[in-house]
């Protein structure tokens, strides 16, 4: 799966956007982000290229139920992922959990 298309399927869930919105938004919504590459290589030869990118889920409560969307989404499409504690970012007041994956 590309980046574009990550993002297809993550605004198909809730409003998304790479970084930021220009202007405020009502949670639930979702900013993505790439965070380098996770590349495999061997014998001074990149064999595989892949790019990290983390989700950034923001809500008003724990939100059980779109964590679980992304969730589902990303093992509909085979993507594996690790969950971030969920935080509270107070000067914003909302919640933030991270899924982080590897697209290849």
């Amino acid at each position: 799966m590309t980046l574009p298309e990550l993002a297809h399927e993550l605004n198909s869930l809730y409003p998304t956007r790479y970084s930021h919105f220009s202007s405020a938004q009502e949670p639930p919504f979702i900013c993505y982000l790439d965070d380098g590459s996770n590349n495999f290589y061997a014998d001074n030869k990149v064999f595989m290229e892949g790019t990290l990118v983390n989700i950034e889920l923001y809500t008003i409560t724990k939100d059980f139920k779109a964590e679980k969307k992304i969730k589902e989404m990303l093992n509909d499409n085979e993507i594996p992922y690790e969950q971030s504690p969920t935080v509270f970012i107070e000067s914003e007041g909302v919640f933030q959990c991270i899924f982080s994956v590897t697209l290849i």
